[in-house]
């Protein structure tokens, strides 16, 4: 097991609060409305309630919910990129990409609190688990750490 101290464990609980009280304060009412007639926006908004349901397991087990927060960052990352970047440098951003940016911007505090170190040990050095198991074995049952 990798060693994350208590204080950026709190830090993590913490974000994962933070998000899961944003989104069930900014989603939840728009869920108890009727359906919205724009078809993406009824997919952003049952996305947005389930990003906010796992964060809320997150604050119990922010370590095996690492991959919500490595989510977040990276689509709130695209979308800085690909998105408003091109959008802020052809001209004034209306109103809803502004809005949208500064709730990205927001997402600040994800990178801030990742434990980098345990990321990269768990997710990019750490051996893979097996496709399948020894030859006529079966899978090999997978242990959780």
């Amino acid at each position: 097991m990798h060693h994350v101290s208590p204080f950026r464990l709190n830090l993590l609980r913490a974000v994962y609060l933070l998000i899961g009280v944003g989104l069930a304060v900014n989603v939840g009412p728009q869920l108890l409305r009727p359906a919205p007639a724009d078809l993406m926006q009824g997919v952003v908004n049952c996305m947005l309630a389930a990003v906010g349901a796992l964060a809320f397991v997150g604050v119990r087990y922010p370590l095996r919910m690492l991959p919500l927060l490595l989510w977040e960052l990276a689509w709130k990352s695209l979308w800085l990129l690909l998105v408003a970047l091109p959008a802020w440098r052809a001209g004034p951003l209306d109103e809803g990409t502004a809005a949208t940016l500064f709730a990205c911007a927001m997402g600040v505090v994800v990178p801030l609190a990742l434990p980098w170190s345990y990321v990269i040990r768990r997710y990019v050095t750490a051996r893979g688990e097996p496709w399948r198991g020894a030859k006529g074995q079966g899978a090999a049952p997978h242990t959780v750490q």
